[in-house]
């Protein structure tokens, strides 16, 4: 059932809706029926803050996954879809994501219809993990305070050999967008 309640503005389907700068609309609950392609997820990450938007200069979900993509050998265009939920979520810092079971859920569903839509391998995650961390590590002394990465030492993770350039959001769009297509399989359609 379709209704609009003007008092909440939102649209629900099978549930809440969000519209994408695209003028499509994406389900919250039912992520899988919904229209959506990987300008929709390139767009969203690209204007999305990383770390709540508490670093030291604006740092997009889009650049952090293109960096962690360069970083694998393999998987990079599992890697550089790693965080596509976040184009449709947010980037809920980790503290506060533990606190809420039902959010985790709804990534969860999300992040499977991404992995569906454009058939990212399942093995890929152990290794996607260790290269996001090893990147979490180095955005960390470059864009966060001092101190911040320290919890990387203490684990014996070395930090990746990236650059975090600050990429604004056209260009990590368009930096993505780029990514995306010099690495999708010739059978994934890119919608």
């Amino acid at each position: 059932m379709n209704f609009f309640s003007p008092n909440l503005a939102i649209v629900s389907r099978k549930g809440p809706t969000i519209m994408l700068a695209s003028g499509k609309r994406f389900d919250l609950l039912d992520p899988h029926n919904s229209d959506f392609d990987i300008a929709d997820i390139a767009h969203g990450l690209a204007h999305v803050c990383r770390y709540a938007g508490q670093c030291r200069t604006f740092y997009s979900v889009a650049e952090h996954s293109i960096l962690v993509s360069e970083t694998v050998e393999d998987f990079a265009f599992e890697a550089l879809l790693h965080d596509a939920a976040e184009a449709f979520i947010g980037d809920i810092t980790r503290p506060l994501k533990q606190l809420l079971p039902d959010y985790k859920a709804i990534e969860a569903d999300i992040e499977a219809t991404i992995s569906a839509r454009f058939q990212l391998r399942s093995d890929a995650r152990p290794i996607i993990k260790k290269a996001d961390l090893r990147v979490l590590a180095a955005e960390q002394i470059q864009v966060m305070a001092q101190g911040c990465a320290d919890w990387a030492e203490d684990a014996g993770i070395e930090p990746a050999d990236i650059k975090v350039r600050g990429l604004l959001p056209a260009d990590a769009k368009a930096e993505f967008l780029r990514r995306f297509e010099a690495l999708r399989p010739k059978a994934i359609i890119a919608t």
